[in-house]
């Protein structure tokens, strides 16, 4: 890499064991969230338009352009910028759904905008990353020196979302009792599939993390400030009802940064940046979101 901060250099250890470890435990979260996914949820989408083309414009276009504002203001290494478009570009997280039940959201709005954005995002999240790390001149000269393949990105991106999302409403349609038992099961697992991993992760990069960790974590923060921000104002100056509010800003916050792992360590070979900010939004995007509607439920 040209770039003379370390961060753009360094790679992460995680060996091709663990990446298939983590594209299968991926693939088994998308399933668990398809299991909620009915046909008909994607028919309320029809009947509330609103509440869903704002939330579709929160987190496909709002916030990857306010993204590229922040890294245009403060300037971060090349590598981590890249890791901050990616997680911008990312859909909305499976954890989402239960915050916004806990924080007396529309939690159909927010079942169907996990649902339709992880279909999307097959298509949307590779555009999109490519799309706004080109606007910016550090990340787009890095990508050229990675050389990197948006069609291959599209069919890991489908193979890891759309298979299983398919998977699952077919089998909430022909196995109902079965799904909703699953669905329990799979929701509480997810959470700590993905914090196994980021652990993982951590583990085998304890003192790379340790040196970064303080830098990178400011620019999680005002990211995900960002991205929470970006939710409840598009819903307030929509005019949204208090629970769609609160289901976009969920939404907008909550992004799937397991997804984003995936990809950093199988077409950037774990570079550091990348990977520290993306594991570290996945931690703290979980703090964040179970504070905001724990205060949210206090409220009621």
């Amino acid at each position: 890499m040209s770039s003379t901060n370390p961060l753009d250099s360094i790679r992460l250890n995680f060996s091709q064991g663990d990446l298939l470890l983590l594209n299968l435990a991926l693939a088994l979260i998308m399933y668990g969230v398809a299991l909620d996914l009915r046909w008909e949820d994607f028919r309320y989408l029809l009947k509330n338009p609103k509440g869903f083309f704002m939330g579709i414009f929160s987190q496909f276009l709002l916030l990857p352009f306010l993204t590229w504002v922040l890294i245009s203001i403060i300037k971060p290494p090349p590598s981590v910028a890249l890791g901050m478009f990616l997680v911008a570009a990312c859909p909305g997280g499976n954890v989402s759904n239960f915050l916004t039940s806990l924080a007396k959201g529309n939690t159909a709005l927010s079942v169907s905008l996990t649902g339709f954005s992880s279909i999307l995002s097959i298509f949307s999240t590779p555009l999109n990353f490519a799309l706004w790390a080109g606007f910016y001149e550090p990340t787009s000269l890095l990508l050229r020196e990675i050389s990197l393949n948006i069609s291959d990105v599209f069919f890991t991106v489908g193979i890891i979302l759309g298979l299983p999302l398919i998977l699952g409403i077919f089998t909430h349609k022909r196995f109902p009792k079965f799904a909703d038992k699953a669905a329990k099961i799979l929701k509480p697992l997810s959470i700590l599939i993905f914090a196994a991993f980021v652990g993982l992760a951590f583990a085998g990069n304890f003192n790379i993390f340790i040196q970064y960790i303080g830098m990178i974590f400011v620019w999680v923060l005002a990211h995900n400030f960002i991205a929470l921000s970006a939710g409840f104002l598009t819903g307030k100056l929509g005019g949204l009802p208090i629970a769609d509010i609160k289901t976009l800003t969920i939404e907008t916050g909550i992004q799937n940064s397991g997804l984003g792992l995936v990809l950093i360590f199988t077409y950037f070979e774990g570079l550091g940046g990348m990977a520290i900010i993306t594991a570290l939004w996945g931690i703290w995007h979980l703090i964040s979101g179970m504070t905001i509607a724990s205060l949210w439920k206090l409220r009621e």
